[in-house]
């Protein structure tokens, strides 16, 4: 079962992931979502990858890093992050509530859509 990890979380997850390398956010909502709102992770390198393009592109993705993956309300990222499970990911999170999430309750400064 995937772990989910709420926004405000996240900090905590990526040091006590770090020792399994540097964390990812893995952002896989589309382009013109990207535009709308983004985010700057403390502590984590920012990766953005469309849902659609993650199996074309797998192997631009660390196995051995942790991963947390975001969206828009966390349905999409569910869905990314089992399937990086499946292929191997040791070290993956789902991004409870998404970007809009972020917005609600971390970081009121990302815009929300």
């Amino acid at each position: 079962m995937i772990e989910q990890v709420n926004p405000d979380q996240l900090p905590t997850w990526f040091e006590a992931v770090r020792v399994h390398g540097e964390p990812v956010l893995l952002d896989v909502r589309e382009p013109a979502e990207w535009n709308a709102a983004s985010v700057k992770p403390t502590g984590a390198d920012l990766v953005l990858m469309s849902m659609q393009t993650i199996p074309s592109r797998l192997a631009e993705l660390d196995p051995e890093r942790p991963v947390a993956v975001l969206c828009h309300h966390g349905a999409r990222s569910m869905n990314v992050a089992v399937f990086l499970e499946r292929q191997g990911f040791s070290h993956v999170v789902n991004v409870a509530g998404g970007i809009d999430a972020w917005s609600l309750r971390f970081d009121p400064s990302v815009p929300r859509y």
